[in-house]
C-alpha cells in the first residue's frame, strides 16, 4: 500500500499544481475585464489546456510542454497574451529538462524560441525583450537538464555500488565455503584412504580413523550451519535497506562461526590424516581482535589443507606471533612436503589467503621452503 501511494503522490501533486495554476489564470483573466463574452469560453478552454499540460509534466514531459506551448501560442495570437501563461510555460520548460530523456529534452528545447516569439507577437516590444526571455527560458531548461544529469549519475553510481556489493558478497561466500568444505573434505578423504589401507591388518586403527572421519564431518556440518545462519542474517539486513556499503571489515561477517584462537581444532584432523603439526603460538596473539583472529584461523586452515592435499606433507610447523618492531601479526606455515612445481601459479586457496590479508591491509609471501622441498607461507597482518 505504501508503494502505491509513493507512486501516486507525485501525480496527485502535479494535478493539484495544475489546478492551482488554472484557478489563478482564470481569476486574472476574469479580473482584467478585457475579454468579451464571445472569447470567454475560448479563454477558459485555452487556460485549461495550458494549465492541464502541467499535470503530465513528470509522466510525459515532452508531450506536456508541446501542448502547453501550443496553447500559449494560440492564446497569444487569437485571444491575447495571458499574464500568468508564461509562468505555466516556465514550469513546463523546467520539467522538460528535468524529467524528459536527453534526446526528448533536446527536441523540446527547440520549441522555446517559437513559443516566446508567438507570445510577444501581438505586442510592440523591441526584439531585445523576446531574445532576453528566450535566454532566460533556456537557462531554466538547462537548470532542469543538469539536475537530471546529476540525478542519473547518482543512480548509476548507486547501481555500481549495488553490483560491487553483490560481487563482494559472492566472493566472501565462495571463500568461506572453500575454507570450510575444502579443509574438512580433504581431511576426510585422507583419513578414509588411510583407513582403507589398514582395514584388514589393523581394525583398531581403522575404527579410530572412521571415528575421526565422523568427527570431522560433524564439525564441518556445524560450521556450515553457522555460516549459513550468518548469511541469512546478512540477507535480512540487506532486505531492511541498502546503505551503499558492503560492511566489510575483514571479519567476513562470521562472528559466531568458531573460536578463532583455538587452532588445536585444525590440528586434530591433520594428525588423524597422518600429518605431524607443531604449533608455536605466542600468548599475546590470543587477545587480538576477533576479525584478526578469525583471519589467522582461516589462513592457517587453508595452508594446512594445501600442505596435505597438494604437498602430501607429513609434517608442518605453524608460527603465530606479534612483530617485535612493528604493529603487526606474523603468520608462518612451513610444511615438509614435496614443494611447489617450477613456475607454479597460486590456486584458489592462495588467492583466498591473499584476499583475506588484503582486506586487513596485510601482505602475503609464499614459495619453496628450502632446497630439500616443502612450501612456506608468510602472512603479515597489521594490528588495528
Amino acid at each position: 500500500m505504501a508503494e502505491v501511494w509513493a507512486r501516486r503522490l507525485p501525480l496527485l501533486g502535479d494535478v493539484a499544481s495544475a489546478a492551482v495554476v488554472l484557478v489563478a489564470m482564470v481569476a486574472v483573466r476574469l479580473g482584467s475585464g478585457n475579454d468579451t463574452d464571445a472569447s470567454l469560453p475560448i479563454t477558459l478552454a485555452l487556460s485549461a489546456v495550458i494549465a492541464g499540460s502541467l499535470a503530465v509534466r513528470r509522466r510525459a514531459p515532452l508531450a506536456g510542454y508541446v501542448v502547453g506551448t501550443a496553447g500559449l501560442a494560440v492564446e497569444a495570437l487569437w485571444v491575447g497574451p495571458g499574464p500568468l501563461t508564461p509562468v505555466a510555460n516556465l514550469i513546463g520548460v523546467y520539467s522538460l529538462g528535468l524529467y524528459a530523456s536527453p534526446r526528448r529534452a533536446g527536441l523540446g528545447a527547440l520549441l522555446v524560441p517559437p513559443g516566446v516569439l508567438a507570445y510577444f507577437a501581438p505586442k510592440d516590444d523591441s526584439s531585445v525583450v523576446p531574445v532576453a526571455v528566450v535566454f532566460v527560458w533556456l537557462l531554466v531548461w538547462a537548470a532542469g537538464y543538469s539536475t537530471a544529469r546529476r540525478r542519473r549519475e547518482t543512480e548509476e553510481l548507486r547501481r555500481l555500488l549495488r553490483r560491487e556489493t553483490v560481487v563482494a558478497e559472492r566472493v566472501r561466500i565462495a571463500r568461506e565455503l572453500h575454507d570450510v568444505v575444502g579443509h574438512s573434505v580433504n581431511a576426510m578423504l585422507v583419513q578414509a584412504g588411510a583407513g582403507r589401507m589398514v582395514l584388514d591388518t589393523d581394525p583398531d586403527r581403522t575404527r579410530e580413523l572412521l571415528m575421526s572421519v565422523e568427527r570431522t564431518g560433524r564439525d564441518a556440518l556445524t560450521e556450515l550451519d553457522r555460516l549459513l545462519g550468518v548469511l541469512r542474517a546478512d540477507d535480512d539486513l540487506a532486505a531492511g535497506g541498502f546503505d551503499g556499503s558492503d560492511g566489510s571489515d575483514g571479519s567476513d561477517g562470521d562472528e559466531t562461526a568458531l573460536d578463532p584462537g583455538d587452532l588445536d581444532q585444525l590440528v586434530r584432523p591433520m594428525a588423524d590424516a597422518g600429518m605431524d603439526v607443531r604449533l608455536r603460538i605466542e600468548p599475546e596473539t590470543l587477545t587480538l581482535p576477533h576479525a584478526l583472529r578469525l583471519s589467522v584461523h582461516r589462513i592457517v586452515q587453508e595452508a594446512l589443507t594445501n600442505a596435505l592435499r597438494h604437498g602430501h606433507a607429513r609434517s608442518a610447523e605453524v608460527t603465530v606471533r606479534r612483530q617485535r618492531w612493528g604493529n603487526a601479526v606474523l603468520v608462518r606455515v612451513v610444511d615438509g612436503g614435496e614443494g611447489p612445481p617450477p613456475q607454479y601459479r597460486p590456486g584458489r586457496g592462495l588467492r583466498g589467503i591473499s584476499e583475506r590479508a588484503a582486506a586487513l591491509g596485510g601482505s602475503v609471501a609464499h614459495g619453496p621452503a628450502d632446497d630439500d622441498g616443502g612450501f612456506a607461507l608468510s602472512v603479515e597482518l597489521p594490528l588495528p
